[in-house]
């Protein structure tokens, strides 16, 4: 018997004796925790031989309760796990019920919510059973067979375990859509703190080895055409934030390096939830202690991100060792504008598309639009809300053909300041208390074991 046929035995005799109702029930709360799943980034039409396809928009990662679509199946393989990692539900050292999808399982649980329309493709994270190795061959045969057996062709994502072998990484790669390692805490320190069997360094190269890899397929696709794609929507990460003490600089800082270093498309900001009890955890977040997640912070990062990504901001720019964390009140980009208002009011029919993208209200198309309007003609205050300008937020930072809106209106710190608090920020559900969550599928009350029976028995 060869070791490719022993692990399909292992493989076959993991989770035996329990309904796969109450293992999908089970795996996909367990994966709740795990936020770095989005959009697939990437398009890729399937080629008729097989079913679905790969769409760059659309692609959300939660079960509605009201019966719309459903997108991705977000589940664990297994939540049983070597490691004893201080904030996680699943560390080795808790006692709860463990279990763990055989490949068969997967495959038919995504082929059958697919055809059903629940969902649009598949988010595999999972837990360290045995070891990295053994884990995530179990992952691979559970790709090979999606895609080979079952001939699955729309979008997976997949968690890639640190202390995996290289050439496993490369062969689930070109399973993969996207792939993402969790760096779980922004410092090396940190990691020693709450995840003493985990390294920045055994983080850190499997990393590298995607991105060298992505570098080289593309090379590789250029010269022939029917070359597989490895990794096409490229890789991510998450960090835990509130867990340990580093401030929004510090955390900023590491983003800004993941970006410019490892080619990352996002990393993924997850406010600490209590879930465990340990003297090494923060008190304020714990069930009783008055607090809840940091998620106003969250927010304030991901926001942040954004500006990294799309507005042409550095951190340093936004944050520094004198200020180290963000305005609670005011968004990123409304404080920076405050904190340098020798740079304003921005003539919009003079002012270049990079200065244009740091006005508050300003966005990347609606700057995009103002460039291309004013080829044509001066543009007016009524034309910017046409394009997509926030006024109420823009007004105090513009001029158009050197006229400020309103006459009234002064270029003075704690006059924009409190004029921009009467105003009031937006913010999501998840940061005004609303819910916090994430949706299940079992949040339908008409999804009940008979429904489950009833799919996968097709």
């Amino acid at each position: 018997m060869n070791g490719m046929e022993e692990k399909r035995m292992a493989a076959d005799k993991i989770g035996i004796g329990m309904p796969i109702f109450e293992k999908l029930k089970i795996l996909s709360d367990a994966a709740k925790y795990d936020v770095s799943c989005t959009s697939s980034g990437v398009d890729r039409q399937g080629d008729g031989t097989g079913i679905g396809n790969c769409h760059a928009a659309g692609i959300c990662h939660s079960f509605a309760a009201d019966g719309r679509c459903v997108s991705l199946l977000k589940i664990l393989f297994t939540n049983e796990c070597i490691f004893d990692c201080k904030y996680c539900v699943n560390r080795s050292s808790n006692d709860v019920e463990r279990t763990s999808f055989t490949p068969d399982e997967v495959c038919t649980l995504t082929i059958e919510f697919y055809r059903r329309n629940y969902i649009e493709g598949l988010f595999l994270s999972s837990g360290i059973l045995k070891s990295p190795n053994y884990t995530m061959e179990l992952i691979y045969a559970t790709l090979y067979k999606l895609r080979h057996t079952y001939h699955f062709q729309g979008y997976i994502h997949v968690k890639a375990i640190p202390g995996t072998d290289a050439e496993l990484i490369r062969r689930i790669g070109f399973l993969a859509d996207r792939m993402s390692v969790n760096l779980e805490l922004p410092t090396a320190e940190s990691l020693r703190l709450l995840a003493p069997h985990k390294t920045r360094k055994n983080i850190l190269a499997p990393m590298r080895l995607v991105q060298n890899a992505m570098a080289e397929n593309k090379q590789e696709v250029a010269l022939y055409r029917n070359a597989p794609h490895f990794v096409p929507a490229g890789q991510s990460t998450q960090m835990i934030i509130g867990a340990t003490p580093e401030n929004d600089y510090q955390i900023l800082n590491v983003a800004e390096s993941l970006y410019q270093k490892f080619g990352l498309k996002r990393v993924f900001y997850s406010a600490y939830v209590s879930v465990n009890k340990d003297a090494a955890l923060p008190v304020k977040y714990q069930e009783g202690a008055g607090g809840g997640p940091p998620l106003l912070r969250e927010h304030r990062l991901y926001q942040a991100d954004w500006l990294l990504r799309f507005y042409r901001f550095e951190a340093h720019e936004l944050l520094d060792e004198k200020n180290p964390n963000f305005n609670v009140l005011l968004d990123p980009k409304c404080d920076w504008a405050i904190r340098h208002l020798e740079q304003f009011p921005v003539e919009v029919n003079k002012a270049g598309y990079e200065m244009l993208l740091r006005v508050p209200g300003v966005g990347v198309k609606s700057a995009l639009r103002i460039v291309k309007a004013r080829r044509m003609g001066n543009v007016k205050f009524e034309d910017l809300k046409r394009m997509g300008v926030v006024l109420k937020r823009a007004v105090y930072f513009l001029t158009c053909n050197g006229r400020m809106m309103y006459p009234s209106v002064k270029i003075d710190e704690d006059y924009i300041t409190r004029n921009l608090l009467n105003v009031g920020e937006r913010l999501p559900d998840s940061v005004t208390g609303l819910s916090y969550r994430q949706l299940s599928l079992f949040d339908d009350q008409n999804f009940t074991p008979r429904t489950l029976q009833n799919i996968v028995a097709g």
